[in-house]
């Protein structure tokens, strides 16, 4: 075991080293980096100041001098190679560098987005695992009852609707036309000034609806996939025998299938737990006007903010490679028979 977790973590080395190459080597091929927009922004500011009669320097160009300073600021003044490798130091010191336009460390922004994202991510791990796994338990036990039919045909059209335009349809509804929910934001502006209970109750106002917009699409996926794996285990031979050796159905469901069931659904829980502090929801975000960490990635990837951009991504792929090896690691956990070696 020692030996294969040894092996796995000196194979995420090489793995991060070819998507950090691979999306550096794209982003200087991209058109419109932090240079192009600041001499973008230039030639803007001289067509207002000539229209407004000014006599604005800008008109003539940017001087060659300021344009190597701008150069030196973003870093663009080296060789891609040497700034590449340099990232690369920077990263193995877990320095993830300062964002071009907003003058914040990258780390500093992630935290300071976190919030809202694993505000959503939580609410929907817990909902999608604390209600989609007992119901697709019942549904295994009662299949082929109208429960299970009536049940599975919620969950699949539900899943056929997109988040973000479910997201719609309850702004509209409940948001616009009864006013039972806020429009947008996390909390209301005068949280602070609230008593405990009111700032509780006020922040589970706010996020009842985005959380409701995003919780569908894996709320099915976990149900149906914990019904076919029960479904699955019931057919199985050693269930036969615990039945004909006179043991209950409650003693058959909870003391045999339970544990072999939930082997799909425990191995996904690190990654898909882990997962929601760190995935943001970009539509979702923007729809209900959420600053987290989805409008940061975008907003990043728009202004080509590449610190940013590869910080997260450094940072991202990391953490998604960690879960996987307990994932992995979780199958010992959960069947004793799984070896590795």
């Amino acid at each position: 075991m020692l030996a294969y977790i040894v092996k796995r973590l000196l194979l995420m080395v090489p793995t991060l080293f070819g998507v950090l190459l691979l999306t550096f080597a794209v982003i200087q091929f991209v058109p419109g980096g932090p240079v192009e927009q600041y001499l973008a922004e230039a030639k803007a500011g001289a067509q207002r100041g000539a229209e407004g009669g000014g006599s604005y320097r800008g008109s003539q160009g940017v001087d060659p001098k300021r344009l190597e300073q701008i150069k030196a600021l973003y870093g663009f003044d080296k060789p891609p190679a040497e700034r590449f490798v340099q990232m690369l130091g920077q990263f193995a010191r877990f320095d993830l560098g300062k964002s071009f336009f907003q003058n914040k460390d990258v780390w500093q922004l992630i935290l300071d987005k976190l919030p809202v994202s694993a505000s959503l991510g939580l609410w929907t791990f817990f909902i999608s695992y604390g209600v989609a796994v007992p119901l697709g338990v019942a549904k295994a036990v009662r299949a082929g009852s109208r429960f299970d039919l009536v049940t599975t045909l919620l969950i699949l059209v539900g899943y056929a609707i997109p988040g973000f335009v479910l997201g719609v349809a309850l702004l509209v509804i409940f948001g616009g036309q009864l006013q039972w929910f806020p429009l947008r934001g996390l909390t209301s502006s005068n949280w602070a000034d609230l008593a405990w209970p009111a700032r509780i109750t006020d922040y589970l106002w706010h996020i009842a609806l985005p959380v409701t917009a995003m919780v569908l699409g894996s709320f099915a996926v976990t149900a149906m996939l914990t019904k076919n794996a029960f479904l699955e285990e019931i057919r199985k031979q050693y269930v036969v025998t615990a039945r004909a050796k006179g043991l209950s159905e409650r003693q058959v469901l909870w003391k045999h299938v339970f544990r072999n069931a939930l082997i799909p659904i425990i191995t996904g829980f690190p990654a898909a737990f882990v997962g929601a502090f760190f995935t943001g929801s970009l539509l979702i975000e923007t729809l209900f006007s959420l600053d987290g960490l989805g409008l940061l990635s975008y907003e990043s990837v728009i202004r080509r903010d590449y610190p940013v951009v590869l910080g997260t991504l450094y940072l991202f792929t990391l953490i998604g490679l960690v879960t996987k090896l307990i994932s992995d690691l979780s199958y010992v956990w959960v069947d004793p028979r799984v070896k590795f070696d």
